[in-house]
């Protein structure tokens, strides 16, 4: 079904002011000195090389031989640290191969770390994506610590849209039920009915019953679920800096250049893109997919680092890598994961009663039954 009405921020009049960036990291407090682990040594030799050879092992058809003795005193560190810690590092599948094969104890995409968070049972989590994602571990997880290494780690799509413009939805369209995509703030999922991801959104949308579902904030996923079910949409002009940089006219361009080339696609992607596409799915989806058909050479149309990170684990299959990386994503790096670890920081906090509301539409989602 057609999109019924797309509404942003200028359509009430600019009425509150936009999202801003989460602060930047501030220098290291008497606190944080008090408790912190000593900093381990950095050096590459011997020992290093001997202790993360396994671990090379993974990444070394994504990693050069070059690069490795740079990262691997980090990684040898932050394994230690996170024992000592007692913590267990969560890492989105968009985060760079040595952080997700090298040290992430969980990997996934959204909807996977959202209901392995509920699972984890170390008192602290370190959350390698972006800002909201951590946010998400922390609603779940509210007698937690979650610290993310970086809070300037932002989403264009969470900083599109504030928990007062889903109150002013709600009033422009009474009785309407609001579903939020995860990729929205702590304010947003407090003021919606229910949550979901790339993988679930048709579900979640079919889920209520309802002839018309508001669902923001991504213009472009909106648009691939209106295409996917009856139900008609309202929804918000918000996107994916990422994906909405890609064009179908690019991918005309890699299959006229090879046309046995396989092309994967994000829904957060126009629908010029999806239109081009062999098969639409979340990064999950997107990365099952590519397991059970082994194409001679795909193109993924997603954040590139996701590429070398099957690149790693399927070495059989080419990827021809577009290569848009997310600068929010590429905020998480080895030094700063350490840097939390050291000094347990960045803490994501939420005001308990917003993260109270939010968790009832994390939750929704997370119990829905397929």
């Amino acid at each position: 079904m057609p999109i019924a009405g797309i509404y942003g921020p200028d359509d009430f009049g600019n009425p509150v002011h936009r999202h801003s960036a989460a602060p930047a990291p501030i220098r290291v407090s008497p606190a944080e000195r008090a408790r912190a682990l000593p900093i381990p040594s950095l050096e590459w030799n011997a020992e290093v090389e001997r202790d993360t050879a396994h671990l090379y092992e993974r990444v070394k058809r994504v990693i050069s031989p070059i690069e490795w003795p740079f990262m691997a005193p980090y990684v040898k560190a932050i394994n230690q640290l996170k024992k000592a810690r007692g913590a267990v590092i969560l890492a989105h599948n968009y985060q760079t191969p040595e952080i997700f094969h090298c040290v992430a104890d969980i990997g996934g995409d959204s909807l996977q770390l959202a209901i392995e968070a509920t699972k984890v049972k170390s008192d602290i989590i370190v959350q390698c994506g972006v800002h909201f994602m951590a946010e998400t571990s922390k609603i779940l997880n509210p007698n937690k610590t979650v610290l993310i290494p970086d809070s300037r780690a932002g989403c264009s799509l969470a900083s599109s849209i504030t928990g007062a413009d889903v109150r002013l939805l709600r009033q422009r369209f009474p009785g309407v039920p609001v579903v939020a995509y995860v990729n929205t703030s702590a304010d947003v999922k407090a003021e919606v009915d229910i949550c979901c991801t790339s993988s679930n959104a048709v579900q979640v949308v079919e889920s209520l019953n309802a002839p018309t579902v508001i669902f923001l904030p991504d213009q472009y996923l909106a648009k691939y679920v209106a295409s996917k079910t009856g139900v008609k949409i309202i929804a918000w002009k918000g996107a994916c800096e990422v994906h909405e940089r890609f064009t179908g006219d690019e991918l005309r361009a890699y299959r006229e250049a090879d046309p046995s080339v396989q092309i994967i696609a994000h829904p957060e992607c126009p629908p010029d893109v999806l239109a081009e596409a062999d098969f639409t799915g979340s990064t999950a989806h997107m990365i099952n997919w590519v397991r059970n058909n082994r194409p001679r050479r795909v193109v993924m149309i997603t954040e590139c680092s996701m590429a070398d990170n099957v690149q790693a684990e399927l070495p059989d299959v080419e990827m021809v890598r577009p290569c848009n990386l997310c600068p929010h994503m590429k905020r998480i790096t080895l030094p700063k994961i350490l840097d939390s670890l050291i000094y347990l920081r960045e803490e994501v906090t939420i005001d308990p009663v917003i993260a109270e509301k939010a968790r009832r539409s994390v939750e929704r989602m997370i119990n829905l039954k397929n």
